[in-house]
């Protein structure tokens, strides 16, 4: 019997600007995502949901703590989650604060938790997964509070992401590469927290050695099998494999209309969310995924 895998692809960041959530739906729409990751703290997240109401996209939370401002009225103004510009830390900013020890976990969930709420405001519903923006859920002490609201919301899944293969990938630059790795480390001490909270994710992450200019077909095809195959060669019984691919598709940001509340970042603003749309809806990656017996499917699926 033919080996099924069911693949979940998430488009993050819906909700960061129009243009953002255009790409998004016009990928949905393609047949070329099949789940989407909410910024309740994006300039356009009312309608974001509002487009996935309507257009009927499963939607979860992409819980965000170093990007733009916080959406708890109390955190908004003076709080260790906070830089002296009153927005959140940054990307490496938030890794720095915390290992200094300057981040007050009560004010974390406090954030996490009015995210959640917020979610459940905008969309009707609490999220089915819920995962973190710039991988922040997986750092040490966050990690704990992460799994304790997920466990208290009773929202079943997240991400890990440890990606197969990632340390043969010789075309990341070795900057980036020290990130990622550094996530990686981070995720396999997050492995028991996750799980001592009955919290479950897909059975392989692939996400950080196809973002922006590196996706094409074959780094998505190849990600894929060779993740596969590794895995079935561990667990050669298993007949369903389950696995989340991380996309940012989107029509560029144009400045200053997006963001989280300093405007878009450069990453938004560039050609390489519209390369990973044109990647996505690819006609020889969907008949690729047919020839595998891959079925797209959202974490609701499960």
């Amino acid at each position: 019997r033919m080996l099924q895998v069911k693949l979940i692809v998430t488009g993050d960041d819906f909700g960061y600007c129009p243009r953002r959530n255009q790409g998004i739906v016009d990928c949905f729409l393609a047949g070329a995502i099949s789940n989407v990751s909410l910024l309740v703290n994006g300039s356009a997240a009312a309608d974001a949901a509002k487009l996935a109401k309507r257009h009927n996209i499963p939607i979860g939370l992409h819980a965000n703590l170093s990007e733009g401002s916080p959406v708890c009225e109390v955190l908004k103004t003076n709080s260790s989650l906070l830089n002296q510009d009153g927005f959140f830390h940054g990307k490496m900013g938030f890794r720095t604060a915390l290992s200094k020890g300057l981040l007050n976990m009560s004010e974390v969930k406090q954030e996490l938790k009015a995210q959640v709420e917020l979610f459940h405001e905008l969309t009707g519903h609490l999220p089915p997964h819920m995962d973190g923006h710039q991988h922040v859920h997986v750092l040490p002490e966050v990690r704990h509070v992460f799994a304790e609201v997920l466990e208290e919301y009773g929202i079943k899944y997240t991400r890990v992401p440890i990606e197969p293969g990632l340390h043969n990938c010789d075309w990341i630059p070795p900057s980036l590469m020290d990130f990622y790795l550094g996530v990686e480390e981070d995720s396999f001490n997050t492995v028991d927290v996750f799980t001592k909270h009955g919290i479950r994710w897909p059975d392989i992450y692939i996400g950080l050695s196809t973002m922006g200019r590196n996706m094409s077909v074959s780094s998505i095809r190849s990600a894929i099998d060779s993740a596969v195959l590794e895995l079935t060669a561990k667990a050669p019984q298993s007949r369903t494999v389950t696995i989340e691919l991380m996309v940012h598709p989107g029509y560029p940001s144009v400045p200053p209309v997006g963001g989280c509340g300093e405007g878009p970042d450069d990453f938004s603003q560039s050609w390489e969310r519209l390369h990973e749309l044109q990647t996505l809806i690819k006609p020889e990656l969907q008949s690729h995924y047919k020839s595998r017996n891959i079925q797209l499917c959202s974490f609701k699926d499960l």
